[in-house]
C-alpha cells in the first residue's frame, strides 16, 4: 500500500519543474533589448513621482478596480460549494447565502457611488 501523500507531492514537483523551467528558459531564449521605458517601475500608467499629482488626492479607481475582482472572486469561491451542497444544507444554507448576500452587496453598493463602474 502506497502513501496517499505521493501524488500530491508528484504534482507538486511536476509545478515546480514547470514554473522554474519556464523562467529558466525564459532568461536563457528571451530577448535582451532593454530601454529607458522598460526599465522603469511601472506604476498603473501613471509616471511615478515622490508625491501625487499637485500634492492633492491620488485617484482611488484602480483600487476600486482590485476592490471589485476581489470581492467578486470572495462571492464565487463560497457560492460554488453551496450550489454543491444546496440539498444537504436546506432552510440554513439559504439563510446563510442570503445574509452572505446581502453583506457582500455593502462594498458593490460602495464602490457603484464611488463612480468605479464608470470606465472613461
Amino acid at each position: 500500500m502506497s502513501n496517499p501523500y505521493v501524488p500530491i507531492l508528484v504534482l507538486m514537483t511536476v509545478a515546480a519543474v514547470l514554473a522554474l523551467g519556464g523562467v529558466g528558459a525564459s532568461a536563457i531564449i528571451g530577448p535582451k533589448r532593454y530601454n529607458r521605458a522598460k526599465l522603469e517601475a511601472y506604476e498603473c500608467g501613471i509616471d511615478p513621482t515622490p508625491h501625487a499629482i499637485g500634492g492633492g488626492r491620488f485617484p482611488i479607481k484602480y483600487y476600486l478596480v482590485a476592490m471589485t475582482f476581489i470581492v467578486f472572486d470572495i462571492e464565487v469561491v463560497f457560492m460554488y460549494p453551496w450550489a454543491v451542497a444546496f440539498d444537504a444544507l436546506a432552510m440554513f444554507g439559504v439563510v446563510a447565502m442570503l445574509t452572505f448576500l446581502v453583506l457582500i452587496t455593502v462594498p458593490f453598493v460602495y464602490e457603484w457611488r464611488r463612480g468605479g463602474f464608470e470606465w472613461d
